[in-house]
This record gives structure tokens, C-alpha cells and sequence, in this order.
């Protein structure tokens, strides 16, 4: 296991230990490819170390069949490693635009649903999958994401993905990462295809 040592030591009080077992709050956001790719990386190592993990997909569509869920549920059912729960909020949105009204209330229940597993302490990572859009859009209020992460009870870690994330998100968390495009096959014309977008 790699020992960095960090640049500052803050006088919070915390033991190292204290300090290096901190619940985190991490966001990927960005035009880039991969966030939720790295989300995903994220659920691996912690079924890994036998947490519970909660998944909750908001904006792409609930039809859709990812290599993620799929991989993740084979490994939760496995009897090893952490449970995984797979989430999806109603039919979602699939970069066409179909009926949002019913797509913002999907993502307002799943956001009511996150706060109670949050208080319950269902799970020890939640991977909250384009959960930046809702916020971006206005449908979810960002405040109340923060204070509600903020206020979160026992060692949950919480990621959230998806681009243009909010400021106030990006300020609150503890881990921001900003996937930047340099080149994507999609500029030259060319589609998703199996095995990389899904």
C-alpha cells in the first residue's frame, strides 16, 4: 500500500486514523468521457472490501442494459464481497429530450429515496450516477444536497457524477475530479459501440 504523505496536516483534532477513515464526498464532472466509468471503479473496490453498495442511476434511461449493472450485480449476488442495490429512476432521460415533467419527478424520488438510505445507513458507497444534471436543471435544490451530505450520519461515502456540476456541490466535496475531452471518436462521426459506451 502506497504511504504518501500529504502536504499539510490541518489541527482538526483527528489521530491520522481518525482523519484517513473520513466518510468522503466525491464528484467527477466535466465534458470528458469517464465519469461514470470511474464511479464504477469506485464500487469495485468497495465490494471489494465487503461494503454495501447502493447505486442510483438518474438520468440515463432504465432500459438501457450497461455492462455496469449487469458486472456489479453478478458480484453482489456472489456471496462474496459487498451486496450491491441497483436503482433506477423511472424511465429516465436519454439525451432526447421525451417527458421531462415525468423525468424531474423520477429524479426528485430518487433523491427522497438517497436521503432515507442516507439516514439509515444503508450503504457504504452510493454511487449517484448523473445525479449533477437534476441539480444543474434545478430540479433537485443543490443546498439541501449539500447540507444533506454534510449532515450525513455514520463512514457513508457518496460519489456523484455527471457534467456541469454545481458549484456549491464542487465547493462541499472532498474529492472533485474534471474529465476534459481531447479527442473523442464521436467528433469524426462515428457512435457509441458495445463494449466502450455500454
Amino acid at each position: 500500500m502506497p504511504q504518501g504523505q500529504p502536504s499539510v496536516v490541518p489541527e482538526d483534532g483527528l489521530t491520522t486514523r481518525q482523519r484517513r477513515n473520513r466518510p468522503l464526498v466525491v464528484v467527477h464532472t466535466g465534458i470528458g468521457k469517464g465519469k461514470s466509468t470511474a464511479a464504477f471503479g469506485l464500487a469495485l473496490r468497495a465490494w471489494n472490501q465487503g461494503w454495501p453498495i447502493g447505486v442510483f442511476q438518474f438520468v440515463k434511461s432504465a432500459k438501457w442494459k450497461v455492462g455496469e449493472e449487469r458486472a456489479l450485480r453478478v458480484l453482489g449476488d456472489s456471496g462474496e464481497g459487498g451486496s450491491v442495490a441497483w436503482h433506477k429512476m423511472g424511465e429516465g432521460w436519454s439525451w432526447v429530450q421525451r417527458d421531462m415533467e415525468s423525468s424531474e419527478e423520477a429524479a426528485r424520488e430518487g433523491w427522497e429515496q438517497v436521503k432515507r438510505d442516507l439516514a439509515a445507513e444503508t450503504y457504504g458507497l452510493y454511487v449517484l450516477d448523473e445525479f449533477a444534471y437534476p441539480m444543474h436543471w434545478g430540479w433537485v435544490d443543490v443546498d439541501e444536497v449539500v447540507a444533506v451530505l454534510r449532515d450525513r450520519p455514520g463512514t457513508q461515502h457518496v460519489v456523484i457524477t455527471g457534467r456541469n456540476a454545481p458549484e456549491k456541490l464542487i465547493g462541499a466535496a472532498d474529492l472533485v475530479t474534471e474529465m476534459g475531452k481531447v479527442k473523442h471518436p464521436m467528433d469524426v462521426g462515428q457512435k457509441g459501440q458495445k463494449g466502450i459506451e455500454w
